[in-house]
């Protein structure tokens, strides 16, 4: 699919926009203050594949731990700051690679002017971020409620005001937790911007219902070639978004590499715990991102090697025992309890000619 075309911004060792990649991000639910606790869980995030991480910066406590964090982890950090301008100021002198503000709630212009003066002097981009549930009074009753016209003219009034402040090293992000607003308000802002555009969902919801909804939002925009990071936000550990995002991505081609897993929806003829071995199967896989191949898991051994074709390699239950199958060919019978060592021998190998 073609992509837009946005501006390049530089945040820490990484470059958005422009032809770069479509980066994964995903916020701590840390105290930021602690930094032990926010160091681990970044670094669990790194090892799934997060690529930008950003942490709350309510307390002056809070941004000066940016400091101690910068030094333990290998990502770009982005400081969320809401309400206090000298927090964000702060932050950026402390190794912040981005800042997160909603100049709305920040206050008088001539605070904005002081953040975007530090950010100009430290070469730190601004991400202006608008959300459905802060809108101004004015907007909401100039269209009649909250809008995606109304969140698009929202963020475009703040960027016009950094950029009259002689600043443009920004990203926008404007988020809804209504999907289809949120869908319209990005296809009508990626038209008036040139600067990149952070997507996601806000306040999405549970893992079940909150991956439903990003889904559906992040698919309709991403697959119009619109946006250049994306969080899928969701009510549980920060881990399961990023698992959810490079799903998202890989299914809508704008990401190879790594396994992909396929599984049958089971029925009456299953005769092995499929959802088990399909559930172990996808934790397993994760440790081979150097691979781009697809894993077929299937609970019947009927259909089971037909259904596998097209798959690198798969696995097919019968009754205590399966198929270990390569390319559509079936190439031994296991065991039930051998399938899965099996199925990652296979991988090893693959792992390992690659290497």
């Amino acid at each position: 699919m073609e992509r837009m075309k946005t501006k390049e911004v530089r945040i820490g060792n990484r470059v958005i926009g422009g032809e770069n990649p479509i980066l994964i991000q995903s916020m701590c639910n840390t105290k930021t203050e602690d930094v032990e606790a926010t160091v681990a869980q970044i670094l669990e995030l790194e090892q799934a594949g997060c690529e930008i991480i950003r942490v709350a910066v309510p307390t002056m406590e809070a941004a000066e731990a940016i400091r101690s964090i910068k030094k333990q982890i290998h990502i770009p950090l982005v400081a969320d700051i809401h309400f206090d301008y000298r927090l964000a100021i702060a932050a950026m002198e402390c190794g912040a690679d981005k800042i997160r503000i909603n100049p709305g709630n920040i206050g008088a212009e001539e605070r904005v002017q002081a953040v975007v003066d530090k950010a100009k002097e430290y070469g730190v981009p601004i991400r202006v971020g608008v959300n459905s549930g802060s809108l101004e009074k004015t907007l909401i009753e100039k269209y009649g409620g909250v809008t995606a016209e109304g969140l698009v003219e929202s963020a475009l009034d703040k960027v016009a005001m950094i950029e009259r402040m002689g600043y443009d090293n920004l990203v926008i992000s404007i988020k809804s937790s209504n999907v289809m607003m949120c869908v319209k308000a990005h296809e009508l802002i990626s038209r008036k911007t040139h600067y990149p555009l952070h997507v996601g969902i806000t306040e999405a919801g549970t893992i079940t219902s909150g991956n439903i909804k990003s889904a559906v939002g992040l698919g309709l925009i991403l697959g119009q070639g619109i946006g250049d990071t994306i969080r899928v936000s969701l009510t549980g550990a920060p881990v399961e978004e990023i698992k959810s995002a490079k799903l998202i991505l890989k299914t809508l081609g704008l990401r190879k590499g790594g396994v992909e897993v396929v599984s049958c929806p089971t029925c009456g003829r299953t005769k092995i715990d499929l959802i088990g071995l399909a559930n172990q199967v996808e934790t397993m896989v994760t440790e081979f991102d150097n691979l781009d191949v697809k894993v077929a898991v299937m609970g019947c051994v009927v259909n089971g090697p037909g259904e596998a074709r097209e798959a690198d390699l798969g696995i097919a239950g019968g009754i205590g025992e399966g198929l270990l199958i390569k390319k559509g060919e079936v190439i031994r019978k296991l065991p039930e309890s051998d399938l899965l060592q099996a199925l990652r021998s296979e991988l090893v190998k693959l792992s390992e000619e690659k290497a």
